[in-house]
């Protein structure tokens, strides 16, 4: 059975038909909800240790570690936007580790109005997303998982059924602190689309990490590549508002311009990020986002489009964290985690009755 599960993983990765997120249909389900996650830029798909939300990027960190774990996430979005998700996990020895988790988007109300202008009343919209997760330990150091995502949408008056599904595989060392994943993400289908007979694609991606952290400094360091399904990330602007210049182009310069938007490319499906972790019981994070910063930023100023930062408490029954994620100088998303350990609070009502 592991060795099945293993090739169904690997032979998925290269027969799974690809799209580049932003053409397909579900696409809140690439938002970032952990506040951990945020303040490392977005992505990340290769921490090992007990905090649930990693196990919904990628279903191969679900772990045992995580047995009685429950997190709930919030972000305060742009325009009144609100999204989260909520989830808990339990390990069976034989079965492995199973957690259970819904994910939101709440976008408020509208104003609708009919075609000549004149008001009718409002509307809401919101997207759903049920998280079935399913790890087990395939081999030594090697563990899999499965994340199935029954998604239902509600935008006006249409609807929309769908199913997607997240297929991880890690490579752990525990010894040594280090990860590295590999993650197949919204392979999925509309079952029932907004309009009849009008079927959306599911956003597809390909991602890969690695974490390590440093034998004798507290830093771990991360490095997550996204979208390897889809080479050109590069956003091509409309031949009417491109600059237009009446000097004749040496071949140095066409050489050069091809240089910069090679590396410019190649530095969009990377994301960077670093925790400090001087205690057990707190980190702080820093990441960037290239292929954020270069489609946010401002021509003429940047700011801090594409980093993010936050930080974390962690308690022996819960914990807090808090990650910033700026997108351009219009503004940020807030990103706030809080987790309990379910089973250390029962302990401790059974003492007290004693």
């Amino acid at each position: 059975m592991k060795k099945s599960v293993l090739i169904f993983i690997v032979f998925s990765a290269f027969t799974v038909n690809a799209q580049i997120g932003g053409n397909g249909v579900y696409d809140f389900l690439n938002l970032t909800n952990s506040a951990r996650i945020a303040a490392l830029g977005g992505v990340n798909i290769s921490v090992y240790d007990d905090d649930l939300n990693f196990a919904k990027e990628n279903p191969a960190l679900l772990n045992s570690g995580m047995n009685k774990k429950a997190v709930l996430n919030y972000v305060n979005y742009f325009a009144g936007i609100n999204y989260g998700y909520a989830g808990y996990a339990d390990n069976f020895k034989k079965f492995g580790t199973v957690s259970l988790g819904i994910q939101y988007v709440n976008y408020g109300s509208f104003i609708a109005a009919d075609e000549t202008g004149i008001i009718t009343g409002d509307f809401n919209a919101s997207d759903y997303a049920l998280n079935i997760i399913w790890s087990k330990q395939l081999f030594k150091n090697i563990t899999g998982g499965i994340n199935l995502k029954p998604v239902y949408s509600h935008l006006e008056s249409y609807n929309s059924f769908g199913i997607a599904a997240d297929i991880g595989i890690s490579y752990i060392k525990e010894e040594t602190d280090f990860a590295a994943s590999l993650v197949l993400k919204n392979i999925g289908t509309q079952i029932k689309p907004y309009y009849e007979s009008h079927y959306e694609s599911v956003s597809f991606d390909i991602q890969a990490g690695l974490s390590k952290k440093l034998a004798h400094a507290p830093f771990r360091i991360h490095l997550t590549a996204h979208h390897l399904n889809k080479w050109d990330l590069l956003y091509d602007a409309p031949e009417e508002v491109t600059q237009i210049s009446f000097a004749q182009e040496s071949d140095d310069a066409e050489s050069n311009d091809a240089l910069y938007d090679f590396l410019d490319n190649l530095a969009r499906h990377f994301i960077i990020g670093t925790d400090f972790l001087p205690l057990k019981s707190f980190y702080a994070s820093i990441g960037y986002n290239h292929q954020r910063h270069q489609e946010m930023k401002l021509t003429d100023k940047s700011g801090f489009s594409g980093f993010s930062w936050g930080f974390g408490l962690k308690l022996k029954k819960t914990g807090f964290s808090f990650g910033r994620a700026t997108y351009s100088l219009a503004g940020a998303s807030n990103h706030f985690s809080v987790y309990f350990d379910v089973s250390k609070f029962g302990k401790k009502a059974k003492i007290e009755i004693n």
